[in-house]
């Protein structure tokens, strides 16, 4: 598919193109799941390089598992570094981001009275995390508040620069925010805190595989990830970057040898645990390079924009017109969309998608706002986003259904 002459915009718009991508996915096509920033199919490839790892550590976990397969991980290390313009010492795989997070959260000395910033719109259990540690070594937590959407950078440095006191130990920034899709300037907020000593950590679950960039270049000194997402790598897979010179001085959530000290392999020291997902990360990663990394995030932009204008089009006149939550900016966004219909409840418009259209949307209930979050794939067709699309419009016109 990577070698498809083309502009990757135009291609973005190819039925026949994307075939393919449709079909690599052993997925259920009796209900149309447009939630796939929680959690994604993995496509056949993956599943079955996953099938076939488990079932030779099977054969005898201790030899197979331990001497056969385990080694392979440093070629799977490799590649990914090689993708994300990083060294292969600089990556740990994790089960998730969360794990990868709270090795940064939990893993920076932190004392009573210290500061931590944030935003109120960071994924609940990374914040979950910091009030954990108010109550363990009496840390502050400190939120600033971004506009929903917000598409003004210097608006986003200005929140946080204001918010920085002497106090402040640690940043914590997502590249991609899971609620709304809103993208943040990284690069610049770590070279504002690296400028007054302040570590950044940054939770790129949404971004990494979606957004086309490279670790490298945000210049950040903490990256956490969930690889089964937009990676399609299996469920319960996660990478972690830590920036080489950062390493020694980062704690493990679980003890390593004395001799890993330096070794970004002490993150990865959890017991025993299975070769088989961190080895099909491979397959995920040789599926999206066949696609292209310029190519999916178009893809993604251009089924965000049709099912997005779709809804505008149609709401002329209708009883519950769209509030958008997330720009239509690349700049600030990517293939995640939330909006809400004025007048309605959120859960119970998710709740008449599920139950007569058996549509699978994700429900957004926050302090600041609340609305639907629409997370198509690649494998997602536009009969299906039509179907979406039909679906609410019904509802914007006439309200929900009993």
């Amino acid at each position: 598919m990577a070698e498809t002459p083309g502009e990757a915009a135009a291609i973005a718009q190819d039925e026949s193109y994307w075939a393919p991508a449709q079909q690599a996915f052993a997925i259920d096509r009796s209900m149309i799941n447009l939630n796939n920033g929680g959690c994604s199919p993995s496509p056949r490839v993956v599943l079955d390089a996953m099938r076939r790892h488990w079932e030779l550590s099977n054969n005898a976990p201790t030899y197979y598992m331990w001497r056969i397969l385990e080694p392979q991980r440093e070629t799977v290390r490799e590649a990914m570094a090689r993708q994300w313009g990083v060294l292969p010492e600089e990556i740990a795989f994790t089960r998730n981001a969360s794990e990868s997070l709270q090795i940064c959260q939990c893993g920076i000395d932190l004392q009573a009275g210290d500061e931590v910033l944030t935003t109120s719109q960071d994924y609940p259990r990374m914040l979950n995390t910091f009030r954990q540690l108010e109550n363990r070594r009496g840390i502050k937590l400190v939120f600033v508040k971004l506009p929903v959407p917000c598409e003004n950078e210097d608006a986003m440095i200005r929140v946080f620069q204001e918010s920085v006191t002497p106090r402040t130990r640690m940043i914590l920034i997502s590249h991609v925010i899971n609620l709304t899709g809103q993208v943040l300037p990284v690069k610049r907020i770590v070279a504002m805190a690296r400028a007054r000593n302040i570590p950044v950590i940054v939770d790129g679950a949404h971004a990494l595989a979606h957004l086309v960039f490279r670790i490298s270049d945000l210049e950040c000194d903490y990256y956490g990830v969930s690889l089964h997402k937009w990676l399609f790598a299996p469920h319960g897979t996660g990478l972690l970057y830590v920036r080489q010179e950062r390493i020694k001085d980062l704690w493990p959530l679980m003890a390593p040898r004395a001799d890993q000290a330096a070794d970004i392999r002490k993150f990865e020291e959890i017991g025993t645990h299975p070769a088989a997902p961190a080895l099909a990360i491979g397959e995920a990663l040789n599926f999206y390079q066949a696609i292209g990394a310029e190519r999916k995030w178009q893809r993604m932009l251009f089924l965000r924009d049709y099912w997005i204008k779709g809804l505008l089009a149609a709401q002329d006149g209708a009883a519950h017109p769209v509030r958008l939550h997330s720009s239509l900016d690349p700049r600030f966004s990517c293939g995640i969309g939330t909006f809400q219909l004025d007048g309605l409840d959120s859960g119970a418009v998710a709740y008449q998608l599920w139950d007569k259209h058996r549509i699978h949307v994700t429900n957004v209930k926050h302090d600041e706002f609340e609305g639907l979050r629409v997370t198509p794939s690649v494998y997602t067709s536009l009969a299906e986003l039509d179907r979406f699309i039909d679906a609410m419009v019904a509802i914007m016109k006439n309200g929900l259904t009993s």
